[in-house]
């Protein structure tokens, strides 16, 4: 049995701290706050509640996994998860709206007839298709087993099967999402669905790579969930099942340095000066966070993928309205940009700015534990905005403000009224996603995605010094909830199996 000391809480890092004690070792959380969860947070004011964080959970069988291999009660004893549907709505620029089927192909495919015109539900599904492949080849190596020591094939070889499209007398293949978009569906409304999936997880489709493709596919395969209670209900129900498998919670615990003895990890040294001692140490951590505990920027295995930096952040406006949520109302609603390139241009241009048009994810659960009674509602605006790339000084709350007001009117677009049913609102930005994840700038990261050069891959789980493992969004397999719980299972492996781990079968 060692002593294992994990530092931070984030969904990822209790994960792994999980299945490390259920395999028998002592294992101890160290939180710099005063609560669990990293990025999964509730806000509670006059008897509303929202969730900070995701609002929704694509493939949940990563935590049905976990709770199945940590203990005898299934997922679904702790929480109740229910199955959104529609999947979405979709508000696109010229008007034109489609609410999609949850995980229904067939479904889909009549959606997007009947709104769009014949032809383009089609055009979808054959996208889908293709997607499946890029998913096929891709999901092993990208959530299921450690990263490759000879990544860089992961790095060069684009998985997704692009159509052959004739331009200028030259016969291409789409390489980037905006292509697939462009040459494939052949249509605006549908580019932008496509895109939506990229924005939202801060990437830029001209350059991302086209095995994106495989967001829009993992919603579609395995549906949309929602936690009933909040997304906070789900990272309380991973921080009870540590605490049950005898896990040890230490908060207010700010990590100064990680101890290096004899060429390996030790421990972990605090700000009061006091010492955990270590025979591994596990890092929930953002990049530099991570090179200030080690005291070198070589903790990374030479010729690794580079961590990612510079990435976009959120801004997310809660709305306490009066009034309460007609029946039928889709819980998420995507109302895309009047402006594609003016969006694009802010969010990844050389001086990264505020767009004047947001692209805006209108959240509206019907939950009633997220409102006093049933004549109220708490809606929460969601918009991908620039994080600073060197970490300095984020927008100041003018800004935001500025920026809240245009997310309000875009929603609008959605939910005719809406300013006038406000009671209050609150603005969460950078500055609030920097402090409760330390990441700089509050950055976002992104999941793992294969080809564009390893741009988008994330940092191998073992580092150059032996007993140190990273964990959660900012290593491999990447960003997102299901990815989080995926880093919690390769890091475990890793530790209880050794470096032969190749992953789960």
């Amino acid at each position: 049995m060692a002593r294992i000391a994990v530092i931070g809480a984030g969904t990822g890092a209790m994960a792994a701290a999980a299945r490390l004690a259920v395999a028998g070792h002592r294992v101890t959380v160290y939180e710099r706050t005063e609560t669990y969860g990293g990025a999964v947070r509730r806000l509670k004011r006059d008897g509303f509640a929202f969730d900070t964080g995701p609002g929704l959970l694509p493939l949940p069988a990563v935590y049905r996994d976990l709770f199945v291999k940590t203990g005898k009660e299934p997922l679904e004893d702790r929480v109740e998860l229910v199955q959104v549907d529609p999947s979405a709505r979709h508000v696109f620029a010229d008007g034109a709206e489609v609410s999609l089927p949850n995980a229904s192909r067939a479904g889909v495919v009549t959606a997007l007839d009947e709104a769009l015109g014949a032809g383009a539900g089609q055009r979808w599904g054959d996208f889908l298709v293709r997607a499946r492949e890029a998913w096929d080849r891709t999901r092993r190596p990208l959530l299921e087993e450690p990263l490759w020591p000879n990544w860089p094939v992961l790095a060069e070889r684009e998985p997704y099967p692009a159509v052959p499209h004739k331009r200028l007398l030259r016969t291409r293949r789409a390489g980037t999402l905006a292509e697939v978009g462009a040459w494939e569906l052949r249509d605006a409304r549908l580019a932008a669905l496509l895109e939506s999936h990229a924005l939202a997880y801060g990437l830029d489709p001209r350059t991302a790579p086209a095995s994106a493709a495989v967001l829009p596919y993992m919603e579609h395969a395995f549906g949309t969930w929602y936690v009933r209670g909040g997304l906070r209900e789900l990272a309380r129900a991973v921080y009870e099942r540590c605490v049950a498998r005898r896990v040890e919670f230490v908060f207010g615990a700010e990590a100064r340095r990680i101890v290096e003895e004899d060429g390996r990890a030790a421990g972990v040294e605090f700000a009061d000066g006091s010492v955990a001692e270590a025979e591994f140490v596990v890092a929930g951590v953002p990049p530099r966070t991570l090179e200030r505990l080690a005291g070198r920027a070589s903790v990374r295995n030479g010729g690794g993928v580079p961590a990612q930096r510079g990435l976009p952040s959120r801004l997310t406006v809660l709305l306490a309205l009066r009034g309460g949520r007609p029946e039928g109302t889709a819980h998420r609603t995507v109302v895309h940009t009047r402006d594609r390139e003016a969006e694009l241009d802010a969010l990844f241009g050389t001086a990264p700015r505020m767009p004047a048009l947001p692209t805006v994810t209108v959240s509206r659960p019907g939950d009633p534990a997220l409102a006093p009674d049933a004549e109220h509602e708490a809606v929460t605006l969601t918009a991908t905005v620039p994080a600073p790339a060197d970490g300095s000084a984020v927008a100041g709350r003018e800004a935001l403000e500025v920026q809240a007001d245009r997310m309000i009117t875009a929603a609008e677009r959605a939910v005719p009224g809406l300013r006038d049913r406000i009671l209050w609102h609150e603005v969460r930005g950078p500055a609030d996603v920097e402090r409760e994840t330390g990441a700089a700038g509050g950055a976002v990261p992104a999941p793992a995605l294969a080809a564009a050069e390893g741009r988008l891959l994330h940092p191998s789980n073992s580092t150059a010094l032996a007993g140190l493992f990273t964990v959660g969004g900012w290593s491999h397999p990447g960003g997102g909830l299901p990815h989080a719980g995926m880093s919690g299972a390769l890091v475990a492996g890793l530790i209880v199996e050794g470096p032969e781990f190749r992953g789960s079968q």
